[in-house]
Parts: C-alpha cells; structure tokens; sequence
C-alpha cells in the first residue's frame, strides 16, 4: 500500500467516525449547552378572543382501533369551539373509520368528511383538505392549520399552546412534543420511546437557539395558512417539506414542549423498520427538493449548520458506515492500529445477531445495550434502502399505516416549563 492511499483510507475512516459521532452525539450536546437557561419567547394569545381560526387537517386510512380516541381528544381541547373545524379525508377507508367520523358529526357540525375513491395518498388529500378549508376562513391572514396523525391524542391544552405562538409575526409553523401513550413497552417500544424524547429536545432547542427546527414531528404541527402551498404529490413526507417551505419564506420554525400530544411508540421492529425505509425515501425527495436552499450562501449559517448536524449527516449514515468499515477493513491488514475498531465493529454486528436470536425466544426478554445496538443498526439499513428507492423513482404517496395500539393516555406531567 502506497503512503498516499494510507493516508487516504485513514482520512476516511476517522472522518466517517468523526461525523457520525457528531450527529448523534456532539451535535446534542453542543445544543444542551448553548441552550442552557434559555426558553421560547413569551410572546403569545393569552385571550380566548384574540386566537386566530384553526382548521384540523387529517387524512385517515383504516384507522378504526384509534380514531375515536383522537377525535374525542380533538374536541376535549380548551381552544375555543367556535374557531376550530376539523377536516378529515378518508382515503378509501374499509373498515369502520367512516362511520365512526359520521357518528362524530351528528353532534359536531363543525366536523367535515371528504371520503376519497380509491387510494390517493396522505399529500393529496392533505393538500384538497386545506384548499376545502381556506374557503371557511373569515381571516385567511391570521388562520392556521394543524395537520395531525389519526393515531395522536391530545392534550386539552395542547391547541391553545401550540396557536399561542403566532402572535409573533415571524412564527411560521409549530411543532407538538410528542410523547408516548404506552406505559410498558415491547420489542423496541424503549428505544422508540428514547428516539422521540431525545428528538423533541433538539428540535425544542434548534427553535430556541435560532427559530429553525429541522423538521417538526409529523404527528401533530401547527402552521400558518398563508405559507401553506400544495406538497407535491409524489413526495411522501409532509413534515419537513412544509417546515423547510416555512424557513425558506423567511419564517420560523419551533418547538413548544409544553404543546403535549401522545402517540403509541413501534414496538414490531419490522414495522418500525418498513415505516422508516418509507420515511427516508421521502427524506431524499425533500433533500433533492431543498438542496439549493441547505447551501450556507443560501441561508444563514444556522440553518446549514443545524440541517447537516441534524438530519443530512443521519440520512448519509449508511454511507458513513459503510466507509468506515470497509477503510478499516483495509487498513487493518497493514496496521494492528485497525485492528482493534475492526474487531469492535464487527461485535456490534454479532451483538445486533445476539438480539434477533433473543427476540425469537418466547418469554421475549433482551439485554437493552444489545437492542439499541440493533436498533441503531436496522434503522440505518431502513435508510439505505430508502435511498435506494428514492434512486428508483417514487411513483406516489400512497400509504399503509403501522399497526395501531389502542392505549389510553397517560397522565400529563408537570409543564415541561417548571421542569427545566
């Protein structure tokens, strides 16, 4: 091996090991510690009178197990009734979700169903929903939209949270803290469960710090109505399409965790898997869609900054693995320095094995570093085929849910404000 192409591998190696340790862990770090002290503004509505019309968008397929909850969440909220409307496209529902909407709106006028032939996909509908609503508000300007999964439960308090916020002019979209509704978990519900709290801490922090939280949860988000433009229909993740479309207009995006829903966690690793492998192919439609605009002389340096941290270095994961495997693969034939990171990686892959042989076993018990291991390990081969599928063409939005867990909420805790 020539010196040149050592140094080479080495460089590769170290950098792929460097970037991936930053965006899982320097990267939140280096947010606990800059946010330290710091909250959102207290600009917000505090009067009934003064909170804009909010119009609930939801597009549901075959959600029968937990759409009742959701909606019954919906219309517990403290927001006043006569400013909201729920919106709800059924995407060609066969089961009972229809008429569960229908037995909703004999005591709800303010509720509308739009039953959609055939399949069409969550962006579809999503964006004829918000056209259909457009049309009830009295204040387009100061309207909003909340666009919620059909498996989330509210929080009474929740709305107001999350519509307070846009007193602020420059405030383009909210995100909801999701939680988990589950008390005890399954297969991965722990580390789904770790996921989405560590998640909510760095988009809380991103919105505190520069007001440009990389994407907010898709589960429950609330945005101005006057920013919303029709998602394009083949992409298949709404979320961050409409919050980068937010930041690229000159608005900001936040967090309020305080602003609580709740939503069962994946417990089957092989639905997790299927419904993330569905994610990042959307991811790479919004990363072609946003290039330009993720470029530092194109944005503020925040915003670069914070996306390739966050997301961009995530979505490369794969790649990353796999570059620093295969260097250190190489490297170690001409150096016992490999060897050593070889050989560790390499358990981690045995250590992943160990747990699938666990999780076949009947009493379904599991050592937790050995599953996170796993964890980490299938979600990212859930991204490289994403990519994959994103390099063969995505022909639409089209949609099969997870399997939904019917669970009742869990008490709320004390506001996230007196626990910081």
């Amino acid at each position: 091996m020539t010196l040149l192409f050592f140094v080479f591998l080495s460089v590769v190696f170290w950098g792929c090991l460097v970037l991936i340790g930053h965006t899982y862990a320097l990267y939140p770090l280096l947010l606990g510690f800059l946010a330290r002290g710091k909250t959102l503004p207290p600009e917000r509505f505090e009067h009934a009178a003064d909170l804009p019309e909010v119009a609930v968008l939801m597009a549901v397929y075959n959600e029968e197990a937990v759409l009742e909850a959701t909606l019954t969440s919906i219309l517990a909220s403290e927001y006043p009734a006569e400013k909201v409307k729920v919106f709800i496209g059924s995407d060609g529902s066969t089961d009972r979700s229809d008429a569960i909407v229908n037995r909703f709106r004999e005591r709800h006028p303010h509720l509308h169903l739009t039953v959609f032939g055939g399949r069409n996909g969550k962006i579809r509908i999503i964006n004829q929903l918000a056209t259909d609503a457009a049309e009830h508000f009295t204040d387009p300007a100061s309207a909003i939209y909340v666009l919620c999964d059909a498996n989330v439960v509210w929080t009474p308090p929740l709305l107001r949270r999350l519509a307070g916020h846009f007193k602020r002019p420059d405030v383009g979209l909210v995100g909801a803290a999701v939680k988990d509704k589950v008390r005890e978990h399954a297969g991965i519900g722990d580390e789904e469960e770790a996921y989405i709290g560590q998640e909510n801490l760095v988009k809380y922090r991103e919105g505190v710090l520069w007001g440009n939280v990389i994407g907010a949860f898709g589960a429950c988000y609330a945005m101005r109505a006057s920013l919303f433009a029709p998602v394009p229909v083949h992409h298949i993740v709404d979320d961050f399409y409409l919050t980068f479309q937010c930041l690229e207009k000159g608005s900001t995006a936040i967090v309020d965790l305080d602003a609580v829903c709740y939503e069962a966690v994946s417990t089957e690793i092989s639905e997790e898997f299927r419904r993330k492998r569905r994610i990042a192919t959307g991811n790479f439609q919004n990363f072609r869609r946003f290039w330009s605009f993720i470029q530092p002389w194109n944005s503020n340096f925040a915003t670069f900054f914070a996306f390739w941290s966050h997301k961009g270095l995530r979505w490369c994961g794969p790649f990353l693995l796999i570059g620093m495997i295969v260097s250190a693969a190489i490297l170690a034939f001409f150096s016992p320095l490999y060897l050593l990171p070889l050989i560790g990686l390499s358990g981690t892959f045995f250590v992943a094995w160990i747990d699938k042989r666990m999780s076949r076993r009947e009493n379904g018990r599991h050592v937790k570093l050995f599953r996170f291991i796993r964890y980490f390990y299938t979600m990212n081969a859930a991204l490289f085929l994403g990519f994959v599928a994103f390099a063969k063409g995505v022909g639409n939005s089209v949609w099969e849910p997870t399997k939904r867990e019917a669970a009742p909420a869990r008490p709320a805790k004390a506001p996230a404000a007196a626990r910081r």
